[in-house]
């Protein structure tokens, strides 16, 4: 049973769900080398989540995205990426040398997702990214949308330490949003979490809280939280691609108290905001209306 693919912080969230075999069965899905359907996969795709960890070694998540053909396997285990984060990116500058990466090429239209971890290296306009870890995850919680190109510039960053307004409303209505973080040897990973709209719960301009639902018992997430609390997430205004990325730190509620208030919750996980970069028309892509997976636990009613 390759068991051996997790670290420490990994097998002690699947000790604490009683999930300890499942995530050993789940295991065998890591692989190192792209699968040839997995290549045919990342030809057709034009959006890449990205997480990294900057120079201060705070955890962002980043999203890259091109037309199709933008993400290449160069071979077994190369993958090339086309592009770099916008101007104003937090990783923008940390992606110009040898970086630890955890990626997700995720489409929406199809609801398919697949994880890549590696080292990148800077390229002329884009990566290249050594792979480690190459798995796919199943089509739980994503929203199924199509995409369309628009040729928006994006504009000027801006940078807080708490929520603005705007952000707060923006967060509050998500049903989609991507997570980072990062072991205690800074390897990276990027995961996605979705929802129907108001998932997350905004407690206040520095704090939110959502629940985590059942998955496949893998834990890199909340393994990685086990280890180091570190934590980037980047949520999309999918009508007008701006980004609103934030990094901080996450703790995982284990208990049942938190929990058994919110449908489907297996746990819940509190963030605490240190840091939001807002770049509106961030992404080169617009989307439409969402068809929300037929995964997604309803919403607790008022009382």
């Amino acid at each position: 049973m390759a068991v051996d693919v997790y670290h420490e912080g990994e097998r002690a969230a699947q000790r604490r769900s009683g999930l300890l075999d499942q995530g050993g069965f789940s295991a065998r899905a890591i692989q190192r080398a792209i699968p040839a359907v997995a290549r045919d996969f990342l030809a057709k795709q034009v959006m890449l989540v990205l997480g990294a960890t900057d120079a201060e070694g705070r955890v962002w998540a980043t999203l890259l995205s091109g037309p199709p053909g933008f993400l290449r396997a160069e071979d077994d285990t190369t993958l090339a990426v086309a592009a770099l984060p916008a101007p104003g990116d937090p990783l923008r500058s940390r992606l110009g040398e040898p970086a630890p990466v955890g990626m997700l090429a995720i489409e929406a239209s199809s609801r398919r997702r697949m994880r890549m971890n590696g080292r990148s290296t800077p390229v002329a306009g884009g990566l290249r990214v050594a792979l480690e870890q190459v798995y796919a995850n199943c089509p739980k919680y994503i929203q199924k949308r199509e995409p369309h190109p628009e040729q928006a510039a994006p504009g000027e960053p801006v940078a807080s330490s708490a929520l603005s307004p705007y952000q707060r409303e923006l967060l509050s209505r998500a049903d989609t949003f991507f997570v980072a973080t990062a072991d205690r040897d800074g390897d990276v990973d990027a995961s996605h979490r979705g929802g129907n709209p108001g998932f997350v719960q905004v407690l206040s301009g520095t704090t939110l809280r959502w629940p985590d639902y059942v998955g496949n018992a893998m834990f890199n997430t909340l393994g990685n939280l086990e280890v180091n609390p570190a934590a980037g997430l980047l949520f999309l205004d999918w009508t007008t691609g701006t980004t609103v990325q934030l990094t901080g730190t996450a703790r995982t509620d284990w208990g049942q108290a938190a929990a058994g208030s919110l449908p489907g919750a297996q746990r819940v996980v509190d963030f605490t905001i240190s840091a939001v970069v807002e770049i509106p028309s961030a992404s080169r892509l617009r989307w439409s209306a969402p068809a929300f997976s037929r995964f997604n636990p309803p919403l607790p009613t008022a009382s």
